[in-house]
């Protein structure tokens, strides 16, 4: 292609059109005023490229937003968990969370019994639980990950 030849524009579907425009929106409702929204906290989506993400960060994003917004419900007496619908994975208290392109997502933390787990799952398969677990320590502050994970975020 010589230097004045026009730049071809990207055509896309209606599809890839309504699903580019939608992304980045969410909107709650909810019973009591004043609960923390995620609507807030999905304006920071927004203000990144949203060209060339893959399902499995989107879906990480979107969790850390998620989670860092249940976390702000939280007493100091309970750290955020999560149950995994459909599976015998039961609980596992989060203490870190990742994805691998183009499609998976991975939770480390801890079991019901204490023992160290890492949850590796698909993208299309997630279905997840926020619980509120009583935090392991008495004297410890709580441990925030979705702030830490917030954080990352951010700076990455």
């Amino acid at each position: 292609m010589s230097d004045d030849a026009p730049a071809r524009t990207r055509i896309d579907t209606s599809a890839e059109v309504a699903e580019d425009h939608a992304m980045p929106r969410a909107h709650e409702v909810h019973a009591q005023p004043g609960q923390p929204c995620i609507e807030e906290a999905a304006r920071a989506l927004t203000q990144a490229p949203l060209d060339g993400k893959s399902p499995a960060q989107w879906a990480y994003e979107r969790l850390i937003l998620y989670i860092r917004n249940f976390e702000e419900t939280l007493d100091d007496a309970h750290e955020v968990a999560m149950g995994f619908a459909g599976s015998d994975a039961g609980t596992i208290r989060i203490e870190g969370m990742g994805y691998f392109d183009p499609d998976i997502l991975t939770f480390y933390g801890q079991d019901q019994m204490g023992m160290r787990t890492q949850l590796i799952q698909h993208v299309s398969q997630l279905s997840v639980m926020l619980r509120a677990l009583p935090k392991q320590a008495e004297e410890a502050p709580p441990a925030r990950i979705g702030f830490r994970l917030a954080q990352d975020l951010e700076q990455g």
